[in-house]
């Protein structure tokens, strides 16, 4: 990851790092209980959550798994989760950059990343790095935002990403996530495609605090002509945005 994304994500991440533990959207429990079904972890495993952010994905894999590595950028991140996540025993925290990880060959029978892609930089070094600490047929598990493949709805998109949150590098398209997953040497076994209702103002708020650059992105989804504010659901309440719709992609992989 450059040196500029990674004080930027550094600078988000410190910020709101209580926010990020407690967002409903990083909570859903229907969304983790679906990794976990996914999975179909084993008792001796170790696992591996990049970007843990909040801690959930690496609290679920906790609960079946012989121990997991819980690894951010973001060292107030980690250390807010390692606080909150102090009674579970077989979880450790480890600052990582997705790019360049500290783990050896084949370390872990199990890698995960969610919602935090799209803020990487270096995507390509981000996959080869997950398959290389992998261990022979060891599973990869990926949920992020998307961008539509439309050029347009991308375009859209990662502007009002970007608009709301610096440390967003780009959302991609699952045919770009393929050209990358595929030629690092995975198998996609399993994926899905889903449509995502965010809260409006949790969403903003969680990373924009001025009031005058939230009225901006406000005022950019108002603006939004009838078939993009159709396809990214947007709901109008009184004349403020209340919520809208994005995609997210899940997809398990299996290293050869």
């Amino acid at each position: 990851m450059s040196e500029e994304m990674k004080k930027r994500v550094q600078s988000t991440f410190s910020k709101n790092k209580e926010s990020y533990v407690t967002s409903a959207t990083h909570n859903n429990q229907q969304d983790l209980n679906l990794i976990t079904e996914w999975l179909d972890p084993e008792p001796n495993w170790k696992g591996l959550d990049l970007a843990t952010g909040g801690g959930h994905v690496a609290r679920e894999m906790s609960r079946w798994m012989d121990h997991v590595v819980a690894s951010d950028l973001t060292k107030d991140m980690l250390q807010n989760t390692a606080r909150h996540l102090s009674g579970i025993k077989n979880l450790s925290y480890i600052i990582a950059d997705v790019s360049s990880l500290p783990f050896l060959d084949e370390s872990f029978d199990v890698v995960c990343c969610r919602i935090a892609p799209h803020h990487f930089s270096e995507p390509e070094k981000f996959i080869k790095e997950a398959y290389r600490v992998l261990k022979p047929r060891g599973q990869f598990l990926m949920i992020d935002n998307i961008a539509p493949e439309e050029d347009y709805l991308d375009l859209f998109y990662n502007t009002f990403e970007q608009m709301r949150d610096s440390s967003h590098n780009r959302a991609w398209k699952v045919s770009e996530w393929k050209t990358m997953i595929q030629p690092a040497g995975f198998q996609v076994n399993r994926e899905v495609r889903r449509k995502k209702t965010l809260p409006f103002r949790d969403w903003l708020e969680r990373t924009l605090h001025d009031k005058t650059s939230q009225q901006l992105v406000e005022e950019y989804f108002l603006q939004a002509e009838t078939e993009i504010s159709s396809y990214f659901s947007i709901v109008l309440k009184g004349g403020s945005v209340e919520s809208f719709s994005i995609d997210e992609w899940m997809v398990l992989c299996q290293k050869a």
